[in-house]
């Protein structure tokens, strides 16, 4: 049978079959919502420690960029300092013969700049001394982190797995069940359903009416349509929160 021959005699099925359908992969949907729950928030945390682990590689990455760069840093500082050495020395050996005042002057003023060259070099190196034994200190805590990070992933994980291999079975029976439900189902119905069961809260699409109230928001529903209702004429949708109601006695109906 074509989609479009399927969902043709879908349409043509009487209410009250469309609604024990629907009443029915709600009842489905909800036990497959109870697997969710046993899984819990494991999958998040999962997630959760994945972004964090991926953080901290990053930054242990950065750091360990920065501290590359803090050590080509110091050793081109002491080898500038070892060429202001050479060049003093070659001043200081020239204002031996010099011929007069002003070149001795001069070559004294290159060994004073020099030695400023020096001075700075050696601050330079001294700060980045210390910013790289903060660097390092930061890579180790960041290592340490990420040890202790993964270590907690490898057991999340391991939990949620356990969980998920339990689980399968039960979860993919479940699937059968509702796409053979869903087969019988007009596809507006089933995108209704679907839409409603998004946006709900506790996940419940179809309600019963219980206590002469909606089953999922527990609004009070007027008598004449409580009757509506239990015709099983028409669909009909809870006007406070949009959900669709059937009579408790569908369930039990279909059960026969």
């Amino acid at each position: 049978m074509t989609g479009k021959n399927q969902d043709a005699k879908a349409a043509n099925m009487p209410i009250e079959e469309k609604l024990k359908l629907l009443y029915d992969l709600q009842k489905v949907a909800s036990e497959k919502d109870k697997l969710k729950v046993l899984r819990g928030e494991l999958p998040l945390e999962v997630q959760d420690l994945e972004d964090e682990i991926a953080g901290l590689k990053t930054r242990i990455n950065n750091y360990q960029d920065d501290v590359k760069n803090l050590e080509t840093a110091i050793s081109n500082r002491k080898a500038a300092i070892e060429e202001s050495k050479a060049l003093i020395a070659k001043y200081t050996e020239q204002q031996n013969n010099v011929r007069n005042n002003r070149e001795y002057d001069s070559l004294s003023k290159e060994i004073e700049f020099q030695n400023l060259e020096i001075e700075l070099a050696e601050k330079r190196i001294k700060e980045h001394s210390e910013e790289l034994k903060i660097k390092t200190t930061a890579i180790d805590d960041a290592k340490s982190q990420l040890e202790e990070r993964e270590s907690d992933l490898e057991d999340k994980q391991k939990e949620l797995d356990d969980i998920t291999s339990e689980t399968k079975a039960e979860n993919e029976r479940l699937n059968q069940k509702a796409a053979k439900i869903e087969d019988h189902i007009e596809e507006r119905l089933l995108y209704a359903f679907r839409r409603i069961r998004k946006n709900a809260r506790n996940g419940l699409a179809v309600v019963p009416v219980e206590r002469d109230a909606c089953g999922g928001c527990f609004n009070k529903i007027p008598p004449q349509r409580q009757l509506d209702i239990a015709s099983h004429k028409k669909v009909i949708v809870c006007e406070y929160c949009g959900r669709i109601l059937v009579d408790p006695s569908i369930d039990s109906e279909h059960a026969e």
